[in-house]
C-alpha cells in the first residue's frame, strides 16, 4: 500500500480541526485533514452560529477577538453570511443589572471594545425582538458575529482546499498514530506532526489520555424555527438573566450570588436542567433557540420535550418574533471541562497534540487557539 506525505495531519473536520488546518496551511505546511464522516455532523453544525466574545473567560477575551478577525477574513473570502449584529444581555431585575455593571468594572477590555449599559428603549435600535415591558437595562456588546454553521463549516472546508491546497479526506477514519505514520481506513500517511481535534472521539486513539483528562460530555437540546416572514431580521443576538449564571465571564462578579439565589427559586426546573436561553438567526431567516446542559460520561439518547418547553417558557419572558413555529429539534454533544479551564491541549506522544474541551465556545475560540497551538 503506498504511503502519502504531509507536513501536518489534522484529525477531525469540525471547527477545531478546520481552524488548526488553516493555521498550519497559512504557515506554509502541506496539510491533510481526516474526517471519519462524509461531512461534518457534530457539534460544529449543531449550534447557534455565534462568535461570542462577551461570554468568555476574561483571560481569553483577546483570543476570541482574534478568532472574530479571522472569521471576518474567511467570510470575505468565501462569501458566507456573516452578520455583525452584536449582542444584548437583557436585565429585567435589579440583581441582573448589578451583575452586568460589575462585569463592566472587572473587564476594561470589553469596555474598550464598545460594551456599555443602555436603557430599555435604546435596545430597540439593535433588535426589534426585545420585550421592553419590565426591562430595566441591557449590556450592549458590538463585537459578536452571527454565522450560519450549516453553511459556514462546509464553506471553510472548501476554502481550505481551494485557497490553501489542504487535502481533506472525508469518510476516512484514523485507526492509529505512530509517527511518522498514520494508519487510516484508506491508506498509510506519513506526517511530521498531528493535531487530534475530534472532540471526545480522541478517546478512540488515546483511551488512557482520555481517561485521565478532565473532559466530560455535555448533552444539549436546541430548536430552530421556520424562516421569519417578510425578511424580518432579529438584529443583535439576545439572552437574559439565566445566561449570566452560565457564562464564565460573569463568575468573578460578587453580585452573582444574589442572582443565583433568586433564580434557584424563580426558575427551578430551568436551573436543574442547565438551561440558559439564547436567540440567534440563520442565513435563511430562521431563529435558533436553546439550550440545556446535562453533564455525564454517558447520556441517554432521548430528548425531553419538557426541557424544550422550559426553554421556550423562559425565552418568551424577554424576546418576541413574528412567529416561533418550530421546524427542527435536535440533541448535540460537546466536550467540556470544569469551570476554570477553557481548553485541553495535551501531547500523548511526541509530535501529537490533542486539542479538545472547548465546550460551547468552539465557534468563538477555535481560530485564535489554533494560531497559538500551531505556532
Amino acid at each position: 500500500m503506498p504511503t502519502h506525505h504531509a507536513d501536518t495531519a489534522v484529525v477531525g473536520g469540525g471547527i477545531v480541526g478546520l481552524a488548526h488546518a488553516l493555521a498550519a496551511a497559512r504557515r506554509g505546511d502541506r496539510v491533510v485533514l481526516f474526517e471519519r464522516n462524509d461531512y461534518c455532523v457534530g457539534a460544529s453544525i449543531r449550534n447557534f452560529g455565534l462568535v461570542w466574545p462577551i461570554g468568555q473567560h476574561l483571560h481569553v477575551y483577546e483570543r476570541a477577538l482574534r478568532s472574530r478577525a479571522i472569521w471576518l477574513e474567511v467570510a470575505r473570502r468565501t462569501g458566507i453570511w456573516c452578520q455583525r449584529g452584536g449582542s444584548l444581555l437583557l436585565a429585567r431585575h435589579n440583581d441582573e443589572e448589578a451583575v452586568l455593571e460589575e462585569f463592566l468594572g472587572l473587564s476594561p477590555a470589553a469596555g474598550e471594545h464598545g460594551c456599555r449599559m443602555i436603557g430599555a428603549e435604546e435596545t430597540l435600535r439593535f433588535s426589534a425582538a426585545v420585550r421592553t415591558d419590565g426591562l430595566t437595562s441591557a449590556l450592549w456588546s458590538p463585537v459578536e458575529l452571527n454565522v450560519d454553521p450549516r453553511e459556514a463549516i462546509p464553506a471553510i472546508a472548501a476554502h481550505l482546499v481551494e485557497d490553501y491546497g489542504v487535502d481533506i479526506r472525508f469518510g476516512t477514519a484514523v485507526r492509529s498514530v505512530s509517527l511518522p505514520h498514520l494508519e487510516t481506513t484508506k491508506g498509510i500517511w506519513h506526517a511530521d506532526r498531528v493535531f487530534v481535534c475530534s472532540g471526545t472521539d480522541f478517546e478512540t486513539l488515546y483511551p488512557q489520555t482520555f481517561a485521565s483528562s478532565p473532559i466530560t460530555r455535555c448533552k444539549l437540546q436546541m430548536m430552530r424555527t421556520t424562516a421569519q416572514p417578510r425578511g424580518w431580521e432579529l438584529g443583535a443576538a439576545l439572552c437574559a438573566g439565566l445566561s449570566l449564571l452560565y457564562y464564565p465571564a460573569f463568575r468573578s462578579c460578587d453580585s452573582l450570588h444574589a442572582l443565583r439565589e433568586r433564580m434557584e427559586s424563580a426558575w427551578p426546573y430551568q436551573r436543574d436542567n442547565g438551561i440558559h436561553v439564547l436567540l440567534s438567526q440563520t442565513a435563511d431567516g430562521a431563529l435558533s433557540i436553546g439550550d440545556s446542559h446535562h453533564y455525564a460520561d454517558t447520556h441517554e439518547p432521548f430528548a425531553r420535550e419538557s426541557v424544550n418547553a422550559a426553554v421556550m417558557e423562559y425565552l418568551r419572558t424577554f424576546a418576541q418574533a413574528p412567529h416561533l413555529d418550530i421546524a427542527e429539534r435536535w440533541v448535540g454533544y460537546t466536550a467540556t471541562l470544569d469551570e476554570g479551564r477553557t481548553e485541553l491541549v495535551t501531547q500523548p506522544e511526541p509530535g501529537v497534540t490533542v486539542v479538545s474541551g472547548l465546550g460551547g465556545a468552539g465557534m468563538t475560540l477555535s481560530f485564535g487557539l489554533a494560531e497559538e497551538v500551531v505556532g
